[in-house]
């Protein structure tokens, strides 16, 4: 990512008007922008160009959103939030075990979708800013039976395995890790990793720790790492 806020936002969208209302909040933070009115169209663009965040419309024609997510996750961790005009919690749930980082509900506050974006960047800027390998001390990694999970490279071993978790699954995960023996609530993990007020309705938490729980190799009855402690939230025990 270059200096200040000039990241480049992918913006997929079928919807002009949706497009150009948010190319004009993020034209208007400094950011550069790319976009798409189809899936087909955005893919093309991720495979040509370095893109920092993706904004992705889960109703596209061509491809939709979910197939584009899952497509990018193959080969990329890029941050990408998702966007519909639905509220059912299946069509959340389905957008997010896809590899979303964050959803926004249609209609959206731009200023509520800014704010998601930074978040996302900073995480996704972290996340890039990697130290070598040699030069990680013994300090920077938190081990766990055979979890290893290095702080500073943002990288997550099962014993010689490398397990792939997106910059906000990691965090979820970190924070964890970094309080061993600390029940955290779904409340608590929510603004902790996402800066933001906890919605009661919102399972956004949840859909995040079982698709950690799925990547780890975790038996979802008798998880080994993050424990469930019912009524109260999850931990990693010490």
């Amino acid at each position: 990512m270059s200096e200040g806020n000039k990241a480049t936002i992918l913006i997929a969208d079928d919807e002009k008007e949706i497009r150009d209302l948010i190319n004009i909040y993020l034209k208007g933070e400094g950011y550069d922008t790319i976009l798409a009115e189809d899936g087909e169209e955005a893919l093309k663009y991720i495979e040509e160009r370095k893109i920092d965040l993706i904004i992705l419309d889960i109703m596209m024609p061509k491809i939709d959103g979910i197939g584009v997510c899952m497509k990018v996750r193959e080969k990329i961790n890029t941050p990408i939030i998702m966007l519909s005009a639905k509220v059912e919690d299946m069509d959340k749930i389905l957008g997010l075990t896809t590899g979303a980082d964050d959803y926004v509900t249609k209609p959206f506050n731009p200023l509520e979708l800014i704010a998601r974006v930074k978040s996302q960047l900073r995480r996704y800027t972290r996340l890039n800013n990697m130290t070598p390998a040699a030069e990680v001390k013994n300090d920077e990694i938190i081990t766990i039976d055979d979890l290893k999970i290095n702080v500073v490279n943002h990288q997550v071993f099962v014993g010689d395995e490398e397990k792939k978790l997106t910059p906000t699954e990691f965090d979820i995960l970190l924070l964890l890790a970094e309080n061993r023996g600390k029940v955290f609530s779904i409340e608590n993990i929510y603004e902790s990793v996402w800066k933001e007020d906890f919605m009661e309705s919102d399972n956004t938490v949840m859909v995040h720790i079982r698709k950690i729980r799925e990547k780890l190799g975790e038996n979802s009855r008798m998880p080994k790492y993050i424990k469930t402690v019912w009524g109260v939230g999850y931990k990693i025990e010490k």
